[in-house]
């Protein structure tokens, strides 16, 4: 991720190969590619239009849940298009500025939501094992102040470091995308602090905040024990099991990713490839479509709205 501030005198192009070794099915690739894209677009938007129209969700919860819908709508936005124009037209040219700023945002925003998982986490703690208290600990503007601090965050860990390497003669990138370890492995000299960086941020990101989102959900798991009532314990774990399915399917595929890439060398590049490309696509369509069906609120909203467009 340190790689962001590469530059060298050569303005030429990187090359996006697309799907290595797939080539000749990249049309049919990109069916499932638009489709996972439009139903990410189409639920999240829906998520922030019911959410900004009804007064009545305008509550702690549904502020993070409106983080999370722009999160898992800029994610794949920063992705999908030029896949689908190199998979539809053959376009795979993209300037440095292009790629390097494509890097940025798509790693920064990858921070932004896992802060926000965190802060959800948060909210569900206060909520049960502090709920007397859970609007003078999180009221709205606390929640858009949290909300605040993991951007300046994600900002803060994403800028480059101070690194002025060229790139070596091939500018070829194996991927639909700029993905930071196929082009720091295109640089002209040592590249070990930027791997150390890369794995000090995955560390602090995915190590720090999976921590505290266990602390949460184990401080919430003692509580909870601890009360008599079988109803209460269902009540309180039905509030807890949307956050906990979205973080599994944002996590899990991530650390996959992450480690495929480090220590699985006989793995092919398409399927380290597909891999980051699920893994960018997946949870953004899944995320509003859990919390649409787990959430009697929020579905009772939205089926509302669907039935007056009827």
């Amino acid at each position: 991720m340190g790689a962001f501030n590469f530059t060298h005198s050569d303005p030429s192009s990187f090359i996006l190969t697309g799907i290595p070794g797939l080539e000749a099915a990249h049309i049919w690739i990109s069916i499932p590619f638009s489709t996972f894209y439009i139903i990410s677009l189409f639920g999240n938007f829906t998520l922030l239009c019911v959410v900004g129209k009804e007064q009545t969700l305008h509550k702690q919860m549904y502020l993070l849940l409106c983080m999370l819908a722009l999160t898992d709508i800029a994610t794949p936005t920063f992705v999908v298009p030029k896949a689908l124009g190199i998979f539809w037209f053959n376009l795979k040219g993209i300037t440095m500025a292009g790629c390097l700023t494509q890097m940025f945002f798509l790693h920064m925003v990858s921070v932004m939501h896992s802060a926000v998982l965190v802060t959800m986490a948060f909210d569900r703690y206060v909520a049960i094992c502090n709920p007397l208290r859970y609007v003078t600990i999180l009221s709205n503007a606390q929640i858009a102040k949290l909300g605040l601090v993991g951007l300046i965050r994600s900002v803060l860990f994403i800028l480059p470091l101070p690194f002025r390497q060229p790139f070596c003669a091939s500018r070829i990138i194996l991927h639909t995308q700029c993905e930071h370890i196929a082009v720091v492995k295109m640089v002209c000299g040592d590249i070990t602090v930027t791997r150390i960086y890369g794995w000090v941020l995955m560390f602090v990101v995915m190590g720090f905040d999976l921590t505290l989102i266990t602390l949460s959900y184990g401080l919430i798991i003692s509580a909870v024990l601890r009360i008599s009532s079988k109803n209460a314990h269902q009540k309180a774990f039905n509030t807890c099991t949307a956050h906990i399915c979205v973080m599994l399917i944002y996590y899990t595929p991530s650390l996959f990713s992450n480690l495929t890439y480090q220590f699985g060398q006989g793995i092919a590049s398409h399927i380290h490839v597909i891999l980051v490309d699920l893994y960018l696509l997946i949870p953004p369509m899944l995320n509003p479509i859990i919390y649409g069906v787990k959430t009697k609120e929020l579905r009772d909203k939205v089926g509302k709205y669907t039935c007056c467009r009827r």
